[in-house]
């Protein structure tokens, strides 16, 4: 099993990676070169990156005029938290779900 501090630390890592991802499709949407798919960014938020993917957002005004990261960036915050909150659960107390 892994240990808290591996799991917080790729989550930051991870998290890291997503705000950079964030700051780098604005940097190509300036310079009007190839850009990173929007379903690739909202992915990557609901691969547990959602904090990166709103705090680039809104850091770099990323992305902004667009409701579905609007609204969504913010979902994906709520439904990371449930799924880490499931998946601690799950853990803690020893459920045999998958």
């Amino acid at each position: 099993m892994l240990s808290l501090e591996i799991v917080l630390v790729v989550y930051v890592l991870w998290n890291g990676f997503v705000f950079a991802a964030m700051g780098r499709d604005k940097r190509r949407a300036k310079r009007h070169e190839w850009r990173i798919p929007e379903a690739s960014l909202l992915l990557m938020g609901a691969a547990l990156g959602a904090i990166g993917l709103y705090t680039g957002m809104k850091y770099f005004r990323h992305k902004t005029a667009h409701s579905k990261f609007v609204i969504g960036a913010p979902l994906l915050i709520l439904v990371n938290v449930i799924t880490v909150g499931f998946v601690y659960y799950a853990g803690h107390f020893k459920l045999n779900l998958f």
